[in-house]
């Protein structure tokens, strides 16, 4: 479609474990830090993992009423944390825009958990007549583009994307396509999650997708790494404003990068394994590339999923390799998981905003942890310091569960 209108980036808010603001997290990320530490959300004493990556020192209501709060589960209040963050640093003003054409397309891969194993334990301990009317509006996984639609009084398309760990970039991929095909001018998207409870954290544990490393929860995250042994969980929310390139100049805003493709595919493979030779994925990226109207020898960055499991960054790697050839070993690419842990389905959102960063600052991020190099992982992934590098065009990689893989690229404008 040769006519589709231009779409760019002009406001970015996260909360992660490394940083509750902008600033906070790019510099940390720099730094090489790490937000993974011991649970404190709950007793882990009995579950064969003790670590995540938690968003310890969050405070909704610096973003959300008071009395709102307790009608919200928690990834709703992160998206919506992020989303006010996003929407104040756009530098948009409400009074000023049609809200008629402003929609909030938001991932998430679970949704609600916290709340729903709060009311069921209400419900085996009490009885049914003690569940809390709320539940409903708590757990719908809807609940974060629709509570953030309401926070900002947009009311244009509005959905959520659930997709597992490619949720955040889907629905970014979405929110491009509003845009591009003049349904709406101003999309806020992302993605958010907050699945370090009890059945999240013990659920993953069975699946044997976690690490179960001992010692210092900082050095768990190894992506690309020989011994890398699973992925620790993370939660947060990472949300970026995007308009229409015209709306944007018009206002004399200021443009962090411009979304120019947005692939998607499935593996068709297993529920949980991605493809050995990642296919899925090569499949995405190609897709992205070709939307984005650019050579694969142009790319600079690729903030890759990463995971810091066998299977996952083998794959990845083999998919790099195979969409980019010999270029692939000219990419910068890191993994922020190494710092973060894997934020499930808001995990696009804030790799995206890191992507925007990298390409402002000119300074691509490390993977940290990375001491041991895998042979069959052999590309430059930025190991343990950041690197200064000029960055005209990202990737962001996102694969999840059930065979979804989701790519989107970025330009400098």
């Amino acid at each position: 479609m040769s006519n589709k209108r231009r779409v760019v980036i002009t406001g970015l808010g996260v909360v992660t474990a490394l940083g509750e603001d902008l600033k906070t997290f790019w510099d940390n990320l720099l730094a090489g830090k790490s937000g993974v530490s011991n649970v404190t959300h709950f007793d882990t004493t009995d579950y064969s993992v003790h670590i995540a990556g938690e968003c310890t020192h969050f405070d909704p209501c610096k973003y959300i009423d008071k009395r709102e709060v307790k009608r919200l589960d928690r990834f709703s209040m992160l998206a919506m944390a992020a989303s006010a963050m996003a929407f104040e640093d756009s530098g948009l003003e409400k009074d000023k825009l049609d809200l008629d054409r402003c929609g909030c397309i938001y991932g998430s891969g679970i949704g609600g958990l916290g709340e729903i194993e709060k009311e069921y334990d209400k419900l085996l301990k009490k009885g049914p007549s003690r569940v809390s009317p709320f539940t409903v509006p708590r757990m719908m996984v809807n609940a974060c583009s629709g509570n953030v639609s309401i926070q900002l009084g947009f009311r244009g398309p509005n959905t959520s994307v659930v997709t597992a760990c490619a949720s955040a970039t889907n629905a970014i991929g979405d929110a491009m396509r509003q845009i591009q095909y003049g349904i709406a001018d101003v999309v806020m998207t992302g993605g958010s999650e907050a699945a370090i409870t009890p059945i999240g954290l013990s659920s993953f544990c069975s699946l044997k997708a976690l690490s179960t490393r001992t010692g210092d929860p900082a050095l768990a995250s190894r992506p690309f790494s020989l011994d890398r042994d699973g992925f620790v969980l993370g939660e947060g929310a990472g949300s970026l404003l995007i308009e229409e390139y015209e709306h944007a100049k018009a206002r004399g805003a200021t443009i962090y990068a411009e979304l120019l493709g947005f692939g998607m595919t499935a593996d068709g493979n297993h529920i949980t394994a991605p493809h050995a030779d990642g296919r899925g994925g090569v499949k995405a990226m190609r897709l992205a590339i070709n939307d984005a109207a650019i050579n694969p020898d142009q790319m600079d960055y690729i903030n890759a999923h990463g995971t810091s499991t066998k299977m996952n960054d083998a794959s990845e790697t083999a998919g790099m390799k195979t969409v980019y050839g010999d270029h692939a070993y000219k990419v910068s690419v890191s993994s922020t998981k190494s710092h973060l842990g894997h934020l499930l389905g808001a995990s696009g959102g804030v790799e995206l905003v890191a992507c925007c960063l990298a390409m402002k600052s000119s300074v691509v991020p490390p993977t940290i942890n990375l001491n041991t190099p895998d042979p069959d992982c052999d590309l430059d992934y930025t190991p343990n310091v950041p690197k200064e590098r000029a960055v005209a065009y990202a990737m962001s990689n996102s694969f999840g569960f059930g065979g979804h893989n989701a790519s989107v690229v970025i330009g400098k404008v």
